[in-house]
């Protein structure tokens, strides 16, 4: 029954965690309690305008994990959070952009496309990502080990972003009264609220439930989703009605589900299996294995250009890429590792490399010239600093060889 077949996508585990990580997605943004985050991190490093990009890489960094829709944490959370931040300081699009308001708010989108790989939860299309590299490959990864392996070079990533999107920028030097905006927003907040406390516990203990497997604790990291999930809608944090609402939800279970089935379908029928044979017998990479992951790697961050969808980068072009690297001999782990990272920040280049950059750049503040430099600098750079950071830090723990 091939419809059978495709279905069973739907019943995938790792669908399944991605859907109840979207549970705390919409808590964080439900309760405030990513609001009062930032507004603390102001207060404590937000003194410059330079600082404040770090501040919007470290809120993300801390989102990240349990907000599945980097367009939900980039533009949901962090972009009311910046372009306020930017009006406080007498940023506003047109002449004045260049005091700040146009670095800080191209910043809030370059980081999320960093933070979108370094956890599995980060961004949804990750778990497509993985049953593609896991199929062909063999690779497979718990949530802790998805973290032990690209949370590294991610954060040495991440102190480079604010750098580069700072130096071709240029804004000018504004002062900046950080503790007012600080007590500003969190008076707007008001005291901490029941909701935001529970949430803030079932954060911490969701984080530690999906790291515990990769230490042999035998823990299910969708089982730990689940009950994180059925503890913010018991506590009345979330309704049923905020997840109906919530459509990148039901986007991610409809095409996700789909995808999952299909490449479930194909891999029965022995398709990848054929194709790695056919592209072994036709298609001549006379290079080493390393230097196969390195030209083929940086063509999927060239290719990344054309797609203004991760989820359509890699129904359509990552089997192949893979499929490419393994019919070539190259080490599976290494290549599969390099390109799980490549997917998310090959979309740094241009406005439109993932859902968040269209709403942000439609703010007014950013002309193409520099998004599009700073960006293909910062691919570039990513691109170096994932083999340079990566190839030793997965060797010393162990990953390859």
């Amino acid at each position: 029954d091939n419809a059978k077949e495709i279905l069973v996508g739907y019943g995938s585990t790792a669908l399944w965690m991605i859907i109840a990580a979207f549970s705390l997605s919409v808590a964080f943004g439900k309760t405030g309690l990513g609001h009062r985050v930032a507004y603390h991190l102001i207060r404590a490093f937000g003194s410059t305008v330079l600082r404040l990009g770090y501040v919007t890489a470290l809120l993300d960094l801390i989102l990240s994990p349990a907000t599945p829709s980097n367009t939900a944490r980039a533009a949901g959370i962090i972009y009311p959070i910046n372009l306020s931040i930017a009006e406080s300081i007498g940023s506003y699009p047109g002449d004045t952009a260049k005091r700040g308001g146009s670095f800080i708010l191209m910043n809030g989108y370059f980081v999320t496309k960093i933070t979108s790989f370094m956890f599995l939860t980060a961004m949804a299309p990750n778990v497509l990502a993985l049953d593609f590299v896991t199929k062909i490959t063999g690779l497979s990864m718990t949530w802790g080990e998805w973290a032990l392996a690209l949370a590294i070079p991610g954060l040495v990533m991440l102190i480079f972003v604010p750098l580069i999107g700072y130096w071709i920028d240029r804004p000018e030097s504004v002062e900046i009264d950080n503790k007012k905006l600080a007590a500003d927003g969190l008076a707007k907040l008001g005291p901490m609220k029941v909701s935001e406390k529970i949430l803030a516990v079932v954060f911490i203990l969701a984080l530690i439930g999906w790291a515990l497997p990769s230490i042999g604790v035998d823990l299910s990291a969708t089982a730990v989703a689940l009950v994180a999930m059925t503890i913010v809608f018991l506590s009345g944090i979330i309704t049923w009605d905020d997840m109906v609402q919530t459509k990148a939800v039901w986007n991610t279970f409809i095409w996700f589900g789909a995808i999952l089935g299909l490449s479930t379908a194909l891999t029965k029928a022995k398709f990848f299996a054929w194709l790695a044979t056919f592209m072994q017998t036709n298609l001549a990479l006379d290079f080493s294995p390393l230097v196969v992951v390195l030209i083929l790697s940086a063509i999927s961050v060239v290719i990344r250009y054309l797609f203004a969808s991760s989820t359509a980068y890699i129904a359509s072009m990552l089997p192949v890429f893979l499929t490419v690297g393994m019919a070539s001999g190259v080490d599976p782990v290494m290549f599969g590792l390099v390109l799980l990272a490549t997917n998310a920040f090959g979309g740094l280049v241009t406005h439109y490399g993932a859902s968040p950059g269209p709403i942000i750049y439609s703010a007014g503040y950013n002309n193409l010239k520099d998004w599009w430099t700073a960006g293909a600098i910062l691919a570039v750079l990513s691109w170096v600093l994932l083999f340079v950071v990566g190839i030793p830090w997965w060797t010393f723990i162990g990953m390859i060889g």
